[in-house]
């Protein structure tokens, strides 16, 4: 081989590796740190990861993911992202406060967004997802009100933090909403929210606890339950899939759970929408478009942030009357003539 020929392989070879050099240092990675429960906890881990996939097939990024076992691992973890260089960290969940912060606070040029978390003060380099579940909910706790049939309905939470505890809201405005048009008495076991007490689990992932709350809400006469507590609904859905449909049915929440649980998908009556992977992925643009800043990001029923799933297998139980209420309730709430907590 002469001389020319080598020189030019050489030459090839050295622009390919400068070429994948640079596209190595202009490499947009969007990276996520999991709450407890795992990235597929059918929740809102799994639905904040769909937003950083969104940003990889769309805008064709990077992505890495760790998943916390435990609190102890937010803080080791978000550093880790860190010192991976990430372009964006997507630390998911209200447990995630503190760490989130000390992070942002030690890594002033790293850019982080939190699901679930607004911070009193504004940080420069934290965008928070807080989302108007309340609103929501709203619609579920009418909705659930004008289906019932022993005129109980009941709620249970993870943890008490206002991220459940406002799906828990909602949903009993929602029925107490209900009661004043019709003159109706539903009641709401589980939550009151003027005391701010109610049945929490105190963890977001034992399906045995989803089932025995949810058993004894039945056991007191509700046959609509919704479960705030991410995987551990699941162990309610169970009961609901061994009692029937026709006798306990069941409120999803953050995803459309007859989509993502649907082995059980006929005891959904609907499920409460949060809508992180929009939020995350409109996160993830403004960081790689240049615009990112600190400060919140809500959604609402007006942006689509939040709302109720389709009634898919159970539509039957919902009349053509009820569904157009529900309809209007949420034009009420986005145009304001609606006050939820009145």
């Amino acid at each position: 081989m002469n001389f020319k020929k080598i020189l030019k392989i050489f030459s090839g070879a050295f622009a390919g590796l400068l070429i994948m050099a640079i596209n190595s240092a202009n490499a947009f990675t969007a990276c996520q740190v999991t709450d407890v429960g795992g990235v597929d906890d059918k929740s809102f881990n799994q639905t904040a990861w769909k937003g950083v996939q969104d940003a990889v097939a769309k805008h064709g990024v990077e992505s890495k993911l760790l998943e916390s076992k435990a609190e102890t691992d937010y803080e080791p973890h978000l550093n880790s992202m860190v010192s991976a260089g990430c372009d964006i960290i997507v630390a998911v969940g209200f447990m995630m406060g503190e760490a989130t912060k000390n992070a942002a606070e030690a890594y002033p040029d790293t850019k982080f967004t939190i699901i679930d978390f607004a911070y009193a003060e504004t940080l420069a380099n934290v965008k928070g997802q807080v989302s108007a579940t309340d609103q929501a909910a709203f619609l579920a706790g009418y909705l659930s009100a004008g289906v019932s049939k022993t005129g109980m309905v009941g709620t249970f939470g993870g943890i008490n933090i206002p991220p459940v505890t406002a799906f828990m809201d909602g949903f009993a405005w929602g029925v107490k909403h209900y009661n004043k048009v019709k003159g109706t008495n539903v009641q709401v076991l589980g939550w009151d929210p003027d005391a701010r007490d109610g049945l929490f689990t105190n963890n977001f992932d034992s399906l045995d606890d989803g089932r025995a709350f949810a058993q004894n809400l039945y056991d007191e006469g509700a046959d609509i339950v919704l479960p705030v507590a991410g995987p551990v609904g699941l162990g309610s859905a169970s009961l609901a899939a061994e009692l029937g449909s026709d006798k306990l049915k069941i409120i999803g929440v953050d995803a459309d759970m007859t989509m993502t649980d649907p082995t059980r998908k006929e005891v959904y009556l609907t499920s409460i929408l949060k809508h992180m992977d929009v939020t995350t992925l409109s996160v993830i643009e403004e960081v790689k478009s240049g615009n990112f800043s600190g400060g919140v990001i809500v959604g609402t029923l007006e942006n689509n942030g939040v709302g109720l799933a389709p009634y898919h297998s159970l539509a039957n139980v919902v009349s053509s009357e009820l569904a157009a209420e529900v309809e209007e309730l949420r034009k009420g709430i986005i145009s304001g003539s609606i006050v939820m907590n009145k």
